[in-house]
């Protein structure tokens, strides 16, 4: 398994990893860790290495796009001092253009969206074991759809960047493209964006494959 003994992972993100975590930063007891993927990550770890402790936080903010969390990342991220970082941001990137057409100060286009993932990433490299980028997504299979045409254009970045710094990628796009194209989205979420419970546990197997995780332990 890729984690080892007393390991720090700090995921960082918006509302899909914040989900109801304590802010700016949560983790230890009770609900700190929210009710995401991240939970579900921290839960899986712990039942299936118990022989390891594990320190897993939580860095989401609800509504954050990747200009929100570049200026907050050397608080909520580097100070802590982790041995992983993954990164999760850019649905609100691309919502807000969707939303909020009007607002066009708060629209991250994708050349700045591009600049604020690269500039997180490089704060980290070289000072951690390793580092996750995690796409954006929605829930949506068709293609065609505006908002999922537009949000391609992101993952597209992410993939890029993942293999310019040699980060670990994970596609939470195809992820949900693959499992949209059986089961409506409203089987997991409501607005196509924000993760119920099976959503939640469908991202975090799927981050946990590129850890050499034994789901058979």
């Amino acid at each position: 398994m890729l984690f080892q003994n007393l390991d720090r992972i700090v995921f960082a993100g918006d509302s899909v990893t914040d989900m109801q975590s304590t802010n700016p930063v949560g983790e230890g007891l009770f609900d700190s860790l929210g009710f995401g993927y991240v939970r579900v990550v921290s839960n899986l770890l712990a039942a299936c290495y118990p022989e390891l402790s594990i320190r897993v936080t939580n860095s989401g903010i609800s509504g954050h796009t990747s200009r929100d969390l570049l200026a907050r990342f050397d608080r909520d991220v580097v100070a802590l001092e982790p041995d992983w970082v993954s990164i999760c941001i850019g649905i609100n990137d691309v919502w807000r253009q969707f939303d909020l057409p009007a607002f066009h100060k708060d629209h991250i286009l994708p050349e700045e969206y591009e600049q604020n993932v690269e500039e997180m990433i490089l704060k980290v490299k070289g000072k951690v074991k390793g580092i996750f980028l995690l796409s954006p997504y929605i829930m949506e299979p068709n293609e065609k759809d505006m908002m999922r045409a537009r949000m391609d254009e992101y993952v597209a970045i992410c993939a890029r960047l993942a293999q310019k710094h040699g980060c670990i990628y994970v596609d939470f796009q195809k992820l949900y493209a693959d499992y949209c194209s059986v089961r409506h989205s409203s089987y997991i979420a409501w607005d196509r964006i924000h993760p119920n419970q099976i959503g939640s546990t469908l991202m975090a197997r799927e981050f946990l494959k590129h850890c050499d995780f034994d789901f058979n332990r």
